[in-house]
């Protein structure tokens, strides 16, 4: 069974860290492009950030850049997303998704084939 499992949600404060971690099971993922996406309550899922198969390029929405960092590590199957500076914005929930294509629409939600369940992030003011 394929499964991506986020974790590493919750609740912080303004101007808080948080990072979240995606595992991947039942298939490599070593060659797909990652991505996070969120979407919070009321809006549309959105693009937050994206990983290359081999790190080698990282890509991030405008309103996260400079404060959230993406990253991987193949042998353990995992993605992270190091977020900085948090804001009340921000909160959403945080789904990492799969593109085994690679294809290069690395910000549209259409391209991923694998979805986790999502980690809740909730920024307090």
């Amino acid at each position: 069974q394929v499964q991506l499992v986020e974790s590493g949600g919750g609740l912080v404060p303004a101007g808080g860290s948080l990072r979240l971690s995606c595992a991947g099971s039942g298939r490599t993922f070593s060659t797909d492009t990652m991505g996070w996406f969120r979407q919070a309550p009321g809006k549309e899922r959105e693009f937050v950030s994206s990983i290359t198969w081999n790190g080698g390029r990282t890509y991030y929405a405008d309103s996260v850049k400079g404060r959230f960092t993406i990253s991987r590590d193949n042998a353990k199957r995992t993605v992270y997303l190091r977020m900085n500076s948090l804001k009340p914005e921000d909160t959403a929930i945080y789904y990492c998704a799969a593109d085994p294509s690679r294809s290069y629409n690395y910000d549209r939600s259409y391209a991923y084939n694998y979805w986790g369940q999502g980690t809740p992030v909730t920024v307090s003011s």
